[in-house]
């Protein structure tokens, strides 16, 4: 089957790529969108310690190479287009030594087999045996290095029943942390609940990445932004911080540019998948209970039609 994605817009994009990634298609499907990639700019978020690369990738993805400062070792997160990966690693003259699947769709997980054949003796992280090329399986509070940098994982069940977040520290930086959050967590917004339910998904965000420090600096797996916030604009439309978060995050989308990272003080601000707890949210889900409005505005924002402004 031939699709012809130029008449397909963002969001047919986007779940024509997570159905290709359900059904392990992706490679068929979506290798002739790669082109839209080219649209989307990179960027580069510098500490003295530690160095985070975006690198877009498919229709709205984002991979991410995290390089230590003090070694130059490196880890890439999801790195679903390893030639992208292999050349941004050379011009930054970095040592790839660790992958860092978060889970196993195919938008996701989908260039781990490539990537290890292009460079043989990486150690491939997950918590999932559907994960391609794994080495390592992780488990909740599993920890590991690249160079002088700290990697906890943290098992985050819900959007899939294996998904790893993970959280990079330096000790005794001053400096944020990082979390790189796959489908769990994004900017206003969370996964869906394929192989999960609403209790996980509470648990997930607000007993372990809630609880992280509040600078901690959120890395998502795609560029959802901007239809996150509409829809936290619906569940909260007197919240201010959500109308100033979206006239941002449109500026910055019609330049190009990503609006990863957040941190985890803001996302409580403005991501109604993490206010479960404040009132005006439990009010618009018709409910009184955390769990049961996660579970509630999760099936509405699955059935979500998104407005132009």
């Amino acid at each position: 089957m031939v699709l012809g994605y130029r008449l397909l817009g963002p969001r047919s994009l986007a779940a024509l790529g997570a159905a290709c990634a359900r059904h392990g298609l992706g490679p068929a499907l979506l290798g002739s969108c790669l082109h839209h990639t080219d649209l989307r700019k990179s960027l580069t978020v510098e500490q003295d310690t530690m160095k985070v690369e975006l690198l877009p990738a498919l229709t709205d993805n984002y991979m991410y190479l995290v390089i230590d400062e003090d070694t130059k070792e490196a880890a890439i997160v999801d790195p679903v287009q390893p030639q992208k990966v292999i050349e941004t690693v050379k011009k930054r003259g970095a040592q790839l030594s660790t992958v860092l699947t978060t889970h196993h769709h195919w938008d996701h997980a989908g260039g781990n087999e490539k990537l290890v054949k292009l460079e043989p003796g990486l150690k491939v992280y997950g918590g999932d045996d559907r994960i391609g090329a794994l080495t390592h399986k992780v488990t909740h509070l599993s920890t590991l290095q690249v160079g002088s940098l700290n990697v906890k994982c943290l098992s985050t069940p819900c959007h899939t029943s294996g998904h790893i977040c993970y959280f990079v520290t330096k000790p005794g930086s001053a400096e944020p942390p990082a979390v790189f959050t796959g489908d769990t967590l994004f900017v206003a917004g969370c996964g869906k609940f394929y192989e999960g339910t609403a209790d996980e998904m509470y648990k997930a965000l607000l007993e372990i990445l809630g609880r992280l420090p509040p600078d901690t600096r959120v890395y998502c797996g795609h560029e959802y932004t901007i239809n996150n916030l509409k829809f936290a604009r619906q569940v909260e439309p007197s919240n201010a911080a959500i109308r100033e978060k979206l006239a941002w995050a449109k500026e910055k989308y019609s330049s190009g540019e990503p609006t990863v990272p957040s941190t985890i003080a803001e996302e409580f601000t403005y991501n109604p998948f993490m206010r479960v707890r404040e009132k005006t949210v439990q009010q618009h889900a018709g409910e009184t209970d955390p769990v049961t409005t996660m579970r509630a505005i999760r099936k509405e924002k699955d059935n979500f039609k998104v407005p132009r402004d």
